[in-house]
């Protein structure tokens, strides 16, 4: 094992943070590592928002709910799907306009998604702790009336960037061969390896170090995906002119 895949494979959360300061030129590498990213067509639809004033942060938390990372790290970036460029690359070279198709959407939004894995995978890779915050998501509009994005841009997820003041245990992931299908999807394993899923993670959790329970995957997982639905984010995201059709 090298050590990019054994820091792959090592990954945690970090929620808490010192209070040491991250180097804005170390701040712009990991911006440029993310930028190297793989790019739907090379139309790199995403931007980045460093929110450093406090007020800022503190409204953004509280629309977070109330998720204090978001305030004491030492960095905080707003991820955001950007279509906007795009849109006047069409415009200049068409005489276009985006549509608002669904494939647009996808494709900014895998874009956003990958450049900011590069940017933790960067940040974790010179000592930093990292945490991505889709609890952003509870409140999009106040979130974009604070950074004033404008239309054909969203708030995808944050990222909490700062030097680790905790140690937490590496979460279990599911075995290999849950998740790697070879020539064909085998749909009639799946409720046997969520049974199998459930046992590694209710052995992890009642043993590790901190914040011991007594739970399994399935039941925090059916509360994260059924309790989070966010019912509005379609309607705000047409309203930027995502998703019309």
């Amino acid at each position: 094992m090298n050590r990019v895949i054994e820091q792959l494979s090592t990954h945690r959360s970090i929620r808490r943070y010192t209070d040491r300061a991250i180097d804005d030129d170390l701040l712009h590498d990991l911006v440029r590592a993310g930028q190297g990213a793989a790019s739907s067509s090379f139309i790199q639809a995403y931007s980045i928002v460093h929110v450093r004033d406090a007020a800022k942060r503190e409204r953004i938390s509280a629309a977070a709910g109330d998720q204090r990372w978001i305030r004491e790290a030492a960095a905080f970036l707003v991820m955001c799907a950007d279509l906007s460029r795009v849109a006047r690359a069409v415009r200049k070279t068409r005489n276009e306009e985006l549509a608002g198709w669904t494939e647009h959407f996808l494709a900014a939004t895998v874009d956003v998604a990958l450049m900011a894995q590069n940017v933790m995978v960067a940040a974790e890779s010179v000592g930093l702790g990292a945490v991505f915050i889709g609890g952003i998501r509870n409140d999009p509009m106040t979130v974009s009336e604070v950074l004033a994005l404008p239309d054909l841009v969203y708030p995808a997820f944050g990222l909490c960037l700062g030097w680790p003041d905790q140690d937490p245990e590496v979460k279990p992931r599911m075995p290999v061969d849950m998740v790697l299908h070879r020539d064909r999807y085998d749909a009639g394993r799946v409720d046997a390896d969520v049974e199998r899923y459930d046992a590694m993670m209710r052995e992890y959790y009642a043993a590790r170090s901190e914040n011991r329970r007594s739970t399994d995957w399935s039941t925090p997982t059916a509360g994260a995906v059924q309790d989070k639905t966010r019912e509005h984010m379609l309607a705000f995201l047409q309203a930027r002119g995502f998703l019309k059709r």
